[in-house]
């Protein structure tokens, strides 16, 4: 598997990951953030759902692993390579055609803000075909259309495999919403981000 990692990487120019998680995603992303290398080299942009009244304690989490950088991003900041972005509670994250963040208060989207959707269709428009989208577990459809975005820009699109998620609905909603370029368990989700070094 990994050889067809490697030549895929041969014919592409990654700039950017996005991930989108929901139910279950703290498990799926801190999985993925043990097993990815300290030199991987490009930034890393997150929506995880959370409760809108509480503090978001995901970036101390996977901070703590040691591996990459993981902070929550920053209205104005452009994502840097080798750290790791999250959105923060009740705010919707948004790439600008510059690649700088904005973060905005705006409708919930598929009922949640941050939205999945929301930070996919704006990334895909700014890192075009540069840009890896990973769907993990989740428990309702957010991330399906702008997945399907990102595919469309040429960019590269990941769903984990729904029979090893916590909450396989998202997953099983994206794969029905687009030809997806690849279903991967988590541990080799990691493996070809790695692959990428």
């Amino acid at each position: 598997m990994l050889s067809n990692f490697n030549s895929l990487i041969k014919r592409k120019n990654f700039q950017a990951v996005a991930i989108g998680s929901s139910a279950g995603g703290l498990n799926a992303l801190k999985t993925v953030f043990t097993e990815l290398d300290k030199k991987f080299p490009l930034p890393i942009i997150i929506v995880q759902h959370i409760s809108a009244d509480t503090d978001s304690y995901l970036p101390s989490l996977l901070d703590n692993l040691k591996k990459i950088k993981v902070k929550e991003a920053d209205e104005k900041e452009t994502p840097q390579k080798g750290i790791a972005y999250i959105a923060p509670p009740n705010y919707h994250l948004l790439i600008e055609s510059d690649r700088s963040f904005t973060l905005t208060v705006g409708e919930r989207v598929n009922y949640a803000r941050p939205s999945i959707d929301v930070l996919f269709e704006t990334a895909a428009e700014a890192y075009s075909d540069g840009l890896i989208g990973i769907i993990l577990t989740g428990a309702n459809n957010d991330g399906s259309r702008g997945l399907k975005k990102i595919r469309e820009m040429g960019g590269l699109t990941i769903v984990q495999d729904p029979e090893e998620a916590e909450a396989e609905a998202m997953p099983a909603s994206a794969l029905e919403a687009t030809n997806v370029d690849h279903v991967m368990k988590l541990k080799n989700i990691a493996k070809f981000l790695n692959s990428i070094i």
